[in-house]
Parts: C-alpha cells; structure tokens; sequence
C-alpha cells in the first residue's frame, strides 16, 4: 500500500519575463543558524527538490525557484535561498523580485500603500526592499544589494573554437565571468540564441576551470556560477544589452556537443550587479547614474550605484536594482511514492543532457 503523496505549495511569477517559482512553507526541511549554513544544508540535503521542481515534468530548463525560509538575523522579514538549474545560489535579483511579488501579493507580508519596506536574509547579506504598492499590487520593486565588486578586468581565457577572449570576473551576489559579445562573435539578437548558449556555455566552463574565486566573507561561495555576453542595445535610452547564459546540463569543452545552456529571459539582477561593478571600477559609470539594462527580449532592469565600500580586498559598490514582476499561477505540486522521476528528468531535445534517475 502506498502513502499519501507529498504536497508542494508554490506560486509561480515571472520578473520581466524569467520565471521564479515561489516555495512558501518549506522551512521546517532547512537547518543552520546562519543563512549561509542554510545555504550549504540546502546544498547537501535538498538537491533531490531542487530537481524535482525545476526538471521535467513539473519544470523547464529556462526556470528557477525561490525558497522562502525564516530569517536567521532578526532584523529581516524573511530568508532567501535561490534554486537554479546549475545548483542552490546564494542571491538573485529577479528571484528576490519574484519572492517579494509573490509575498506581497498574497499578503504574507505586512503590507502597507503606497510603499512596503522589507529586508530580506541572505547568504552574502541583508537586502533592503522598497516595494511600490497600488491596489495590494507590486508594481516596482527595488532592493539595495549587497556589495558587488570586480575581481578581475580584462582578463583573457583561452577558449576552444573562440581563442583569447578579454573577461571581467565579478561578484553581484553570485560570480560571474562577463564578456563582451562582439568579443566572441555572436550577436545579442533572440534570432542568435542558439549561438548565444553555446558560447556562453564555453565561456563558463573556461572560467571555473581557469580562474578560481572565493567570496572574502563568505569563502563557502567558491564558484562561478554564470555568464553573461553584453554589449550596445539598440533602443535609445537603454545603457547596454545582455544576456545570461544558465547551465542546463554538464559542459565538456573537448566535446562540442555539450555546448549547450539556457538564456536568462530577464536582465539579470546579480549580474547587473556585476556589470555595473566592472564599469564603475574602469571609471565609466559614476555613482548616483542611472544604468538601464535590456533583457534579450527587451525588458529592462534599472540599477544605481550608491556608494562605494570595502569586501576583504576589493573595492566594492552598493548598488540598487529595479524590476517588475507578475503573478503567473498557484500551484501545488504533488510527488506520489510510484512515480518512475521522483527527481524529474531531462532530455536532449530540450536539455543539454538525458537523465533518467529514479
């Protein structure tokens, strides 16, 4: 006889078009006195969620999710940790912003119009957010970041196919490597998408494998997780373009056809973060200058730099960044003991590789 099947509350949001799905009330599965020990509990205890939300049948290559916790420091309203398909991350913009969506939305937060404050506990910091309220909706939510900082400008990896490429290494909440489009002779068009993943893929790969990191306050966070291309956007008004390329399964860069990923529908909060981090460090984006950064389909984020600081080594910047986000679906998520992908699955049609774990 099997037992009752297991029951996952979650709502769905987008936030300028990358999905977030919002898990409410998993707290009691996550242990650690810190959100960093969260984080690393999350890490080695709850891959097996991770999967099962994000893979097939219940998700996509293109979705990530937001793990909604009680705060570890008493001054925030609540603990976020980030599901990506590449593994648990320790922030992320358009996450926070789907979170904060969903929280505010369905009132559980307190709520007041026309601006709600909130802090949010993460594993690299507290976040401030500003959220706009008209009608008990978010139309705009704005958080101030935690420090972002370059580690590298200019840095040149050797990439199989692309040769040399110059690279910036920063941090806005995750590392990332970041390079310049042109650089690698693809364009930031959604046509080229295909080309976009696959050097973007490469690029990452390269990047773990050629230049470690660790975060000075928190060394646990020792990878980098993404890449973004950027470059010119052709609207007027609009600072620049890009495009983040999530993994979607394991990169052998001997192996071309591997070279696969998933472009960032949104224009990336952390990585923004980042960018703005590597301009400010090269003296082309002042504090207090608005920087408006376009998504590959065209929705934008807003980021500002507030000030400058100090992590460890690095001169670093506090930088705010501001989006939208809408509720797209409530949904509960069920896990029945005979189901063949208690894990979820993937296939190469879609994903950069087949499994079929059960």
């Amino acid at each position: 006889m099997t037992g009752q099947p297991r029951r996952i509350h979650a709502i769905d949001v987008h936030a300028e078009g990358e999905p977030g799905r919002v898990l409410i009330g998993s707290h009691l599965h996550v242990r650690g006195a810190t959100m960093a020990e969260r984080l690393e509990y999350c890490e080695k205890h709850l891959d097996e969620l991770r999967r099962l939300l994000l893979r097939e049948p219940r998700g996509y290559p293109a979705l990530c999710g937001a793990l909604i916790l009680p705060p570890a420091d008493p001054a925030a309203d609540f603990g976020l940790v980030v599901l990506e398909q590449g593994g648990f991350r320790p922030m992320s913009g358009s996450n926070l912003i789907c979170a904060v969506t969903a929280l505010v939305e369905t009132g559980a937060v307190p709520v007041t119009e026309p601006v709600t404050e909130l802090t949010v506990d993460t594993a690299v910091g507290l976040v401030r957010v500003r959220a706009d309220i008209e009608n008990g909706k978010a139309t705009r939510v704005t958080f101030a970041n935690v420090p972002a900082f370059a580690v590298a400008l200019d840095h040149v990896l050797e990439l199989p196919e692309y040769g040399l490429v110059p690279v910036d290494i920063v941090f806005g909440g995750q590392f990332y490597v970041q390079a310049r489009a042109a650089d690698l002779g693809v364009r930031l068009d959604p046509s080229a998408a295909k080309e976009l993943t696959r050097a973007g893929s490469v690029l990452r790969t390269a990047a773990q494998q050629q230049f470690p990191v660790a975060h000075p306050v928190n060394p646990g966070i020792d990878e980098i997780s993404l890449a973004m291309l950027h470059g010119p956007s052709p609207s007027p008004g609009i600072s620049g373009r890009n495009t983040v390329v999530l993994p979607n399964g394991e990169v052998d860069l001997g192996d071309p056809s591997t070279w696969t990923g998933t472009l960032d529908r949104s224009p990336c909060g952390t990585g923004t973060s980042g960018r703005m981090a590597a301009l400010h460090a090269r003296g082309q984006l002042p504090l207090d200058s608005p920087f408006v950064h376009e998504s590959i389909i065209g929705t934008t984020f807003t980021g500002t730099l507030l000030s400058e600081t100090r992590i460890g080594p690095y001169e670093a910047v506090l930088p705010t960044i501001s989006g939208r986000g809408w509720i797209t679906a409530f949904s509960e998520y069920v896990l029945d003991d005979t189901d063949p992908f208690p894990y979820g699955y993937t296939l190469g049609d879609l994903w950069g590789e087949q499994t079929l774990e059960n």
